[in-house]
């Protein structure tokens, strides 16, 4: 049992070693993850429709929110667990969230990434991340497999 424990932490580090290596060559840090996120999110507070999504969830928690966004994108880009959340349990509920929203979000991300990104390879991944992010995350909000039932279909 101590073997396979301990196989399965050589393992956990050799992926995180090999995601901050690729990091690293992508001109990706936790700088720039403080910055992409703090960037995004001063954007989607200034956004018309998700703006206000937002406030009505995260008004006086900002701060906490921006710090567990860069919990979560650290996880994310260099594999290290830093986030420990339940993203569709958080935005389970949230009022006014839309399916409709979900390209709003990635349209903004596009915009800081391509403004901010130190590298195409950098830009290209997180946004291949966020398109595969908003996809799950819409998918497990509002997807309805009754939906896609042809007997159920209007003619």
């Amino acid at each position: 049992m101590n073997s396979e424990l301990q196989g399965r932490a050589a393992h956990l580090a050799e992926i995180r070693e090999r995601a901050e290596a690729d990091m690293l060559r992508m001109g990706i840090d936790a700088a720039f993850i403080d910055k992409l996120v703090e960037t995004f999110y001063a954007r989607i507070q200034e956004h018309p429709r998700l703006g206000p999504v937002f406030e009505a969830k995260l008004s006086g928690r900002w701060p906490e929110h921006l710090e567990k966004m860069k919990r979560f994108w650290s996880s994310v880009a260099f594999k290290n667990g830093a986030y420990g959340g339940k993203p569709v349990q958080a935005h389970a509920g949230v009022e006014g969230l839309k399916p409709e929203l979900f390209p709003e979000w990635l349209m903004l991300f596009a915009v800081t990434l391509s403004e901010i990104t130190p590298s195409k390879e950098a830009g290209d991944w997180f946004m291949a991340t966020a398109e595969r992010i908003a996809r799950s995350m819409s998918l497990s909000l509002f997807y309805n497999p009754a939906l896609d039932d042809p007997a159920k279909k209007p003619a």
